[in-house]
């Protein structure tokens, strides 16, 4: 049984989704960023946190990957070429999609009020559309990997699930499409659903 901390409108979301995909139990403790659970457990006070085998695990894309691979889904197997693409495309997302969408949320909220620099935000929407259009070629699919669902597919995911709750414009008609693919999942529908209740 994993214990995940955090709660599923955060980057928790993909570690449910992971979970959910996989068909692993779990047990939930919605803990919000910076709560008093989450700063026990992680110095950051960032969420996710994973607990497993009296070990903690934090930072979504290692819990992504450890549990990836100590269950053989979700992935490629390490040492392959199919997997150094995979994880070429793990990185890609993290550096041009999910640091931009991070930048925003910090200068939008996260940040004391006097170190927020809202005017960033146009840029980093610019920065956003532009990787998305080179991105978008690979979207032939039905996932990043062919026919193969990786955890790429889920971290690229939740940043357009993301990007559209922080009114950042997405117009490219294949990203849009594979959103809508990936969002119809029903693990997708069952974390989301953890969200509303």
């Amino acid at each position: 049984m994993y214990k995940v901390h955090g709660i599923p409108f955060t980057r928790t979301f993909r570690v449910l989704w992971a979970l959910e995909e996989m068909d692993l139990p779990y047990e939930l403790n919605p803990a919000a960023p910076q709560s008093e659970d989450a700063r026990r457990l992680n110095v950051s006070g960032k969420v996710p946190i994973l607990e497993v085998d009296g070990a903690v695990l934090t930072d979504s894309t290692a819990i992504l990957t450890y549990l990836a691979d100590k269950h053989g889904k979700l992935t490629h197997p390490a040492g392959t070429l199919e997997r150094a693409a995979q994880d070429g495309l793990t990185h890609l997302i993290l550096d041009e999609f999910d640091s931009v969408l991070w930048t925003a949320s910090r200068h939008s909220f996260v940040l004391p009020e006097e170190q927020r620099c809202p005017e960033i935000k146009d840029s980093l929407k610019w920065e956003f559309t532009r990787s998305l259009d080179r991105l978008a070629p690979r979207l032939e699919g039905p996932f990043l990997m062919g026919e193969t669902m990786t955890i790429a597919d889920i971290i690229l995911s939740h940043c357009l699930n993301w990007a559209f709750s922080a009114k950042f414009p997405i117009q490219n008609e294949a990203a849009l499409a594979y959103s809508k693919a990936m969002r119809a999942r029903p693990a997708f529908q069952r974390v989301a659903a953890l969200g509303k209740s």
